[in-house]
């Protein structure tokens, strides 16, 4: 029996509850605020059926998008973007993948831009930008600027967890099409 988007993001809550999402006493977050609740994907990110099930509810998300390439900004994006890229080719529906560095590199292709092969660019490819968990936008702003520049049309945001802390505004604002997987309010009792 094929499992369901709901079944499948109702296991991915439990999958993240267990390895990936805090309580506790004030963190500081990647956006600069602090908060009660943390997310540290990565436990979730790399463990099998976590990335499975991440990639498969974001390639469904992306299902209309007609997208050429899914990635952002490196650390967060490059698992999500690798696991969608293997689960495209797995359900024959290809999409590519690639990672926006933080800074350009100082030796060999010098590329802010990575996964491309020699002599693509990203020249009005259909992208479509991942992250982990979003706060405020600015990792996702900062790739989709980066991307801007180099000619790419940014066709969504697509979040694992939005922590629903102003991000959808700062897109909106942006012009930008925002979708979570999942938000804040699903680890909340």
């Amino acid at each position: 029996m094929t499992a369901t988007a709901a079944d499948k993001r109702a296991r991915l809550v439990e999958i993240v509850k267990q390895r990936s999402f805090q309580e506790g006493p004030e963190m500081k977050l990647a956006s600069g605020k602090t908060s009660t609740f943390y997310f540290n994907m990565k436990p979730t990110m790399l463990d099998p059926e976590g990335a499975a099930l991440i990639a498969e509810l974001m390639l469904d998300a992306i299902a209309a998008d007609n997208a050429d390439l899914v990635g952002g900004l490196e650390m967060g994006a490059v698992p999500i973007a690798s696991a969608i890229a293997a689960v495209s080719h797995v359900q024959n529906r290809p999409v590519g993948a690639f990672f926006v560095r933080k800074q350009a590199k100082e030796h060999g292709t010098q590329s802010l831009v990575e996964g491309l092969v020699r002599g693509d660019t990203m020249k009005d490819k259909r992208v479509v930008i991942v992250e982990d968990v979003t706060t405020t936008g600015g990792s996702a702003l900062k790739a989709a600027k980066a991307l801007e520049a180099e000619g790419a049309n940014i066709v969504r945001v697509l979040t694992i967890v939005d922590r629903l802390d102003g991000a959808a505004d700062a897109f909106r604002h942006a012009g930008l099409k925002f979708v979570p997987i999942l938000t804040l309010s699903d680890f909340r009792s």
